[in-house]
């Protein structure tokens, strides 16, 4: 009998598992987006919460809470109900930050659940038209020549752009000085401005830029040509030979969110991503769709914590 009872118990909160995500959505859901308007992370959460509202009759509605290296908004998706309510837009920006923010307040791998990666892009070294440099190695020996007289911008300590930044500098041996910002799309536009030298950004955020001569593109950072700047150089190509840098794109919710839940997210996204269309329109963004399973993408993150652990304790990269 006692077997008998546990069986059904076993039973009964699978199938109520199952109507769960049936049912789910049955109010608007919140994607938390731990970084600043305007930057490729915003950008497509907007293109997956379309989608998913469109799949799932639901409105999914982007919030923007960027902040100490996306720690701020973050940690509100960790502190959230566990329900599918609350979710996150997340980047390697997180799984750089377990290495270098030990003492942040949540643990990316023990306080989310992994639902599915959406996307994954190059960067691009561009510097204002004022500088000098018209080459990567031009602008290598500029800032040689110059230390510490020339600044890069990022998006925020720990994130891509800035363990981009530094890396090159590591790399480069150019001693250019790191200037934080709130939000990639901050960063960017004192570079536009003239403000700072040099950044290293998404090449879907910043080729109108260049295509308009707001910034000069000096190099790509990926192991081949951007099909959105075939005319510039990977960094490898302009002499900086072991240099290479991506930034990538996942949703994660709080530990505990129902399975069958996590599973019907990443069903639906993976569904549209796999679209003819979807994949022609990321590949002329400069971007490359990612298609994993939730424990695929698990072991993802995983394997990029490790792999981030390695270039910042190489590099002695600290934060500010």
């Amino acid at each position: 009998m006692k077997f008998k009872h546990i069986l059904s118990i076993a039973i009964a909160a699978l199938l109520g598992s199952a109507a769960q995500a049936e049912t789910y959505p049955s109010h608007p859901v919140k994607i938390i987006v731990p970084f600043g308007a305007g930057g490729p992370a915003d950008i497509y959460a907007r293109v997956i919460g379309q989608q998913l509202s469109d799949a799932l009759k639901q409105p999914f509605v982007i919030e923007n809470k960027p902040g100490a290296g996306a720690v701020i908004g973050t940690t509100e998706v960790a502190r959230s109900a566990p329900d599918g309510y609350t979710l996150l837009l997340m980047s390697n920006t997180h799984t750089a930050n377990e290495t270098l923010l030990p003492s942040k307040g949540y643990d990316l791998i023990k306080d989310f659940a992994p639902i599915t990666p959406i996307n994954a892009a190059d960067l691009v070294i561009v510097v204002h038209p004022s500088v000098e440099a018209k080459t990567l190695q031009e602008f290598i020996a500029l800032a040689k020549a110059k230390p510490g007289q020339l600044n890069y911008a990022s998006s925020g300590v720990g994130t891509p752009y800035h363990l981009a930044g530094e890396n090159f500098k590591a790399l480069s041996g150019a001693d250019i000085v790191h200037v934080p910002h709130r939000g990639s799309g901050e960063a960017r536009n004192n570079v536009i401005g003239g403000h700072l030298q040099m950044m290293i950004d998404s090449v879907t955020t910043m080729a109108p830029s260049i295509a308009a001569g707001q910034v000069r593109a000096l190099a790509v950072t990926g192991n081949s040509r951007s099909a959105l700047l075939p005319d510039v150089p990977t960094a490898k190509e302009a002499g900086l030979k072991d240099y290479e840098a991506t930034i990538w794109l996942g949703l994660m919710a709080p530990a505990g969110t129902p399975q069958s839940i996590i599973e019907r997210i990443s069903a639906e996204v993976r569904k549209v991503q796999a679209r003819p269309e979807v994949i022609t329109s990321y590949a002329k963004q400069g971007t490359v769709v990612l298609d994993m399973s939730p424990a695929q993408f698990g072991d993802f993150v995983r394997a990029d914590i490790a792999k981030w652990a390695k270039v910042i304790h190489a590099a002695n990269i600290k934060m500010n």
